[in-house]
């Protein structure tokens, strides 16, 4: 019998397109399996880590001040002397925020710009004799690192940075009287030596 040389072509064309289309199908079938996988993070997959906040976010922080009875305690909000200062280009930053914080009895010594435009987290700098009022004013907002500089003195400087929004809720916020939740691997304030020379402010509370 003659092989048409037509029909013969025409079938390892067809048989070559069934095996192709075959293959096709089968990666398809496993590239959805893996999306599925990944999709459903089976076995971990398609997880990605999350990076956890350092304590004070990375910089090292005193530890309370204990009382008597061995508890550090959150002091009265009218006792923390505070100057606000904008670090952000935000034009009434500062006033909008140091009039939320003298509504909850903060002290308001000054409302001014600092001498950067572009601080991303909000600062609170205090020094040695304002630890608890630190930790006190600290407890308010919801992302501020708190930094200990050499001031002598209790006045506590807030410097707003770009990535606050609000103040903690007020039911939330620390409580005079109550025990301090103290920042994870505090450290004794007397080891923290080469502290920032800080003395550009008016003593607070100022001499009699």
């Amino acid at each position: 019998m003659q092989v048409d040389e037509r029909e013969a072509r025409k079938a390892y064309v067809r048989r070559k397109q069934t095996i192709v289309f075959s293959i096709s199908g089968a990666v398809m079938a496993v590239v959805f399996v893996i999306a599925l996988l990944f999709n459903m993070h089976v076995f971990g997959l398609g997880l990605v880590s999350t990076p956890v906040a350092e304590p004070n976010y990375g910089n090292t922080a005193p530890c309370a001040v204990k009382g008597e009875d061995g508890k550090a305690r959150y002091v009265a909000n009218g006792s923390v002397g505070v100057r606000v200062r904008n670090g952000t280009n935000r034009s009434q930053f500062a006033k909008a925020v140091s009039e939320a914080l003298a509504n909850r009895g903060f002290t308001i010594t000054v409302v001014d710009s600092y001498s950067s435009t572009t601080v991303e987290r909000t600062i609170i700098y205090f020094g040695k004799n304002a630890i608890n009022q630190a930790y006190t004013l600290a407890g308010n907002f919801t992302d501020a690192t708190m930094v200990m500089t050499a001031r002598e003195d209790q006045l506590i400087d807030v410097v707003l940075g770009a990535t606050f929004s609000d103040l903690k809720e007020l039911s939330s916020s620390p409580q005079e009287g109550k025990e301090i939740t103290e920042i994870s691997n505090c450290v004794a304030a007397d080891s923290m030596t080469d502290l920032p020379a800080d003395d550009e402010h008016d003593v607070y509370p100022a001499a009699q």
